[in-house]
């Protein structure tokens, strides 16, 4: 999540009207930014580290604010949908912040999801560099064999490199004469890259039926039901951080060990 945003947007997001609006009142001259006039529409700005004035009052810096949603399968993460379909964002009734989705879960998968305004918390969330765990529930389709589960835990070769250790258990065994056997695992990962889990699955040919995020870092999902969200106290989103910061230094720690 970038920190430079359109001045226009900005100006709309803190309630000065319409964008159509706010490119109105810029062009007019109505606009500040560090105490100089700014009449271009579209010039991108810092809200956190700018003092930015319309028609005599300050723009004020959004509050921060973390949501857990539980999602549901079928339901976007994206803000906006050219085809209509329903958006996490149609599910937070009451809230009118704008957040972004931290680690976004395809349409088809559910559980837990982070919608933040805290660019610091998005990072640290996001950048493979902090490795936050990610743990799922997930159902395939297929035979899961010890010897593959070792192998996952060495890494999995993705498109974009070789993945972290895959630490997966299987929890239980389902089989049925019309569908073969099926795994229900506990699968934990640290990367997020785009679709990671099921990618991993489709390398040693294992089709996943069901994915379940269950838990990012030591945050779960707790009694939230499906669509509901509750909002992260402080303690929480510094607990996330403070396991975005602890997962650096043991990769550096480890990285020192084998030089």
């Amino acid at each position: 999540m970038s920190g430079r945003e359109r001045l226009h947007k900005l100006l709309a997001a803190g309630g000065f009207g319409s964008r159509r609006r706010c490119e109105e009142l810029i062009r007019l001259g109505e606009v500040e930014v560090d105490g100089r006039p700014v009449t271009e529409v579209g010039v991108k700005v810092d809200p956190e580290r700018q003092k930015i004035k319309c028609a005599g009052r300050y723009l004020r810096p959004p509050r921060p604010l973390t949501l857990v949603l539980n999602k549901p399968r079928g339901i976007l993460c994206t803000a906006k949908d050219e085809r209509g379909r329903k958006t996490v964002f149609d599910l937070l009734h009451g809230v009118r912040d704008r957040l972004f989705a931290v680690g976004r879960l395809d349409a088809e998968s559910q559980g837990l999801l982070l919608l933040t305004n805290d660019g610091e918390l998005c990072n640290l969330l996001t950048h493979p560099r902090y490795a936050v765990p990610r743990t799922y529930h997930v159902m395939v389709r297929g035979s899961v064999t010890p010897e593959l589960l070792e192998r996952m835990r060495k890494g999995v070769w993705l498109a974009e490199g070789r993945t972290a250790p895959v630490l997966a258990r299987v929890k239980h065994r389902e089989r049925s004469r019309a569908r073969g056997e099926s795994c229900v695992l506990e699968v934990t990962v640290r990367e997020g890259m785009n679709r990671e889990v099921r990618r991993i699955f489709s390398r040693y040919g294992l089709k996943v039926k069901r994915l379940k995020r269950i838990r990012v870092g030591a945050l779960n999902l707790g009694p939230l039901t499906e669509g509901q969200y509750r909002v992260l106290d402080r303690s929480e989103v510094e607990g996330l951080k403070r396991a975005a910061q602890a997962a650096v230094e043991r990769k550096e720690t480890a990285h020192a060990e084998e030089e």
